[in-house]
């Protein structure tokens, strides 16, 4: 079979999957490759034939990569149980024990009772808690049956420790009252209750003493931590309850939360679509209700994206202003692009007083890393803004519900007499290679070192893997024959990088944010909006298609370091945001780039009906304070529109977000 035509398409698709960016596993979906490359069916012998010699002299040279065992020691080894089946097996068993330790109360209904603590706000939960109005057990029940509901829909959790708090006896069991959340008061009694039984769930990447942090790696599994990080004590010295841990893929790298180790985490709104990542499981636990505030990290969207495709609330902050140490990175000791630690809630008002309450906290105290900054109010309701809108970023444009929802946010702010103008940016491509050659400057070593030989990766990350390993000198004849700027530019850029070459690159970045700055200021800017994804949540099993690369618009900001957050806007309707008849066949589909065609290639708006559609609002550096205020003037006035009417109007902003029970 080695000469045959059909190893010989799956060889080359292999390859291409580089070559085009449409990222496919090597052991599988090779033919899926080839048709998404060259459109139709698997190409024959003869089509074959017509792909350009270079590739098939490439191809020809690749086929050195093939994996054989290399003795009968090795052959054995492969049929025998490995570590990581082993520890995927081990953490799941885990993980149901925890389930199966749960009281049989929590895999009841809510009563009406649990409902009524699910509507509390967060600032009526901690006075209630402190107060002892409400108890410990009767927020970790009516939470608990929440959690357990969004584990049999979405997958979402990847450890339980309700029964840890349960069991204990912990100061955050009880707590005496306190209210008073003014951050120049400093009593350590008052601090010690502002989050007096909040439910916070922890992402699987930031370390809780005795519990393991797995960061989506089977290598990391059945490892429990010695120390929490300086968060997690935070939270804790605060009375909140940190009752789950969520889930994540393989080292955080994504666009679905998927992993051999915990499995798939689906959309809360339709099974068949994906929550989002890299906090995907929180996205999903926090639609559920399941949660009140999710602690998350961000890096290119991870706080972001989940929020945008679950129909709740994410800010990422600027690096500094909230606590990130003890979160391990997926590119550890990476300060070109940093992980940005960042909460996301199920309402807005929750998300802005948890912040105002960890400031008030003074996380500096506990976290090296922090800067030492005390909460700054700001008040725009009622002043005449000045809101940028980015339409496209020039890489993929967004879908029609995306774009919808961006119309929609515009429409409303006019209304209110805002100044809307349309904006040309700079060139955000050029913002988005100088931060994925910065984040892979390494080659990938450290992310990919985790990796267990066996272990089922990403596409995505599959493809990653394929462009860094390949000798840049083939990569460069690729780029020669390739007319799509994305492509080109990854296959020159993405490489291994020198030290030299790395502190270049830091300087192109001061120079780009440099540039930004200026644009900025020139046009008086309060707020850019812009969509945070060009597509809604994505059908299970289509990261291939969509890559990284289609998270340009979330990106960027982590590179530029400015702030950013996402809210729920509306729901995918089937006929308003369906695609003309014949798109994919029309010159506008034709002469989209790569990536745009990947996203719009899984986009089918009567599948989609019913899923949550957000829009992002950016400040600048460390303006955490103002751009969740701008949130607010944006959800007001689309409140106050009435233009956002969506199958599920009826609590919250349209349904997307807002009381239990919409799930």
């Amino acid at each position: 079979m080695a000469g045959s035509p059909d190893l010989r398409a799956f060889r080359t698709a292999t390859l291409l999957s580089t070559y085009t960016l449409v990222p496919i596993s090597l052991w599988s979906s090779g033919a899926a490759l080839v048709r998404a490359v060259f459109g139709g069916n698997c190409p024959s012998k003869k089509g074959l034939m017509a792909i350009p010699k270079h590739l098939l002299l490439i191809e020809h040279l690749y086929t050195s990569l093939s994996v054989v065992p290399s003795s009968p020691l090795q052959a054995v080894m492969w049929f025998s149980p490995s570590p990581h089946r082993s520890s995927c097996q081990a953490k799941q068993q885990q993980r149901q024990r925890q389930f199966d330790a749960l009281p049989s109360s929590y895999s009841e209904a809510c009563t009406e009772q649990d409902d009524k603590i699910l509507d509390l706000s967060l600032s009526d939960l901690a006075h209630a808690h402190a107060s002892s109005s409400i108890s410990t057990p009767a927020i970790l029940e009516a939470y608990g049956k929440k959690v357990v509901a969004a584990q049999r829909a979405s997958n979402c959790i990847a450890a339980v420790l309700i029964p840890d708090i349960l069991h204990s006896h912990a100061p955050q069991l009880s707590l005496p009252a306190t209210t008073d959340i003014d951050s120049s008061q400093s009593s350590p009694l008052k601090e010690n209750h502002l989050l007096s039984g909040v439910p916070v769930s922890i992402k699987d990447c930031i370390d809780i003493k005795g519990h393991d942090t797995t960061v989506g790696y089977s290598s990391r599994a059945n490892k429990p931590v010695t120390s929490s990080a300086p968060i997690v004590r935070l939270l804790h010295d605060a009375g909140a309850l940190t009752h789950v841990k969520t889930t994540v893929p393989p080292g955080l790298l994504g666009v679905e939360t998927s992993s051999d180790l915990f499995g798939r985490t689906s959309n809360p709104y339709n099974s068949e679509y994906s929550s989002g990542a890299s906090t995907g499981g929180g996205g999903a636990l926090l639609a559920h209700n399941g949660s009140m505030i999710e602690i998350a990290t961000d890096i290119g969207g991870s706080a972001r994206l989940p929020a945008h495709w679950c129909g709740v609330y994410g800010m990422k902050s600027s690096t500094g202003r909230f606590p990130s140490w003890g979160t391990v990175s997926p590119l550890p000791g990476l300060e070109g692009v940093e992980t940005s630690c960042s909460p996301m809630a199920r309402r807005l008002d929750d998300l802005e007083e948890f912040w105002k309450r960890v400031v008030a906290m003074r996380p500096w105290e506990y976290d090296h890393t922090c800067i030492p900054l005390s909460w700054r109010p700001v008040n725009i309701r009622g002043k005449k803004l000045r809101f940028g809108v980015i339409w496209d970023d020039g890489i993929a444009p967004p879908t029609p519900a995306c774009r919808r929802a961006l119309q929609i946010t515009v429409d409303a702010l006019q209304k209110q007499g805002h100044d809307v103008i349309d904006v040309s940016p700079p060139s955000i491509l050029e913002g988005l290679m100088i931060g994925f050659q910065l984040c892979f400057s390494d080659g990938g070593v450290d992310f990919f070192n985790a990796v267990y030989r066996d272990e089922k990766l990403d596409p995505v990350l599959t493809a990653t893997k394929s462009l860094l390993s390949l000798p840049q000198f083939l990569k460069s004849v690729l780029a020669h024959f390739t007319s799509d700027p994305v492509q080109s530019a990854m296959l020159t850029s993405v490489n291994t990088k020198s030290p030299s070459q790395e502190r270049a690159l830091v300087v192109a970045r001061e120079e780009y944010r440099a540039k930004w700055r200026e644009v900025w200021e020139n046009n008086a800017w309060d707020f850019l909006v812009c969509a945070p994804h060009p597509s809604p949540a994505i059908p299970k099993g289509t990261a291939e298609k969509v890559t990284l690369v289609s998270c340009a618009n979330m990106m960027i900001w982590n590179i530029l370091d400015y702030t950013a957050g996402v809210l729920p806007i509306t729901t995918v309707q089937s006929t308003l945001d369906a695609l003309p008849s014949g798109f994919l066949n029309s010159s506008e589909y034709a002469e989209m780039g790569i990536i745009g065609k990947g996203v719009y290639a899984v986009y089918d708006a009567i599948k989609m009906d019913g899923l949550p559609v957000g829009v992002q609002v950016v400040g600048r550096r460390l303006e955490e304070e103002k751009v969740l205020e701008g949130m607010r003037v944006i959800e007001e006035a689309v409140r106050a529109s009435g233009i956002s009417k969506g199958r599920n109007e009826g609590s919250g902003l349209n349904g997307v977000a807002g009381k239990s029970g919409n799930i």
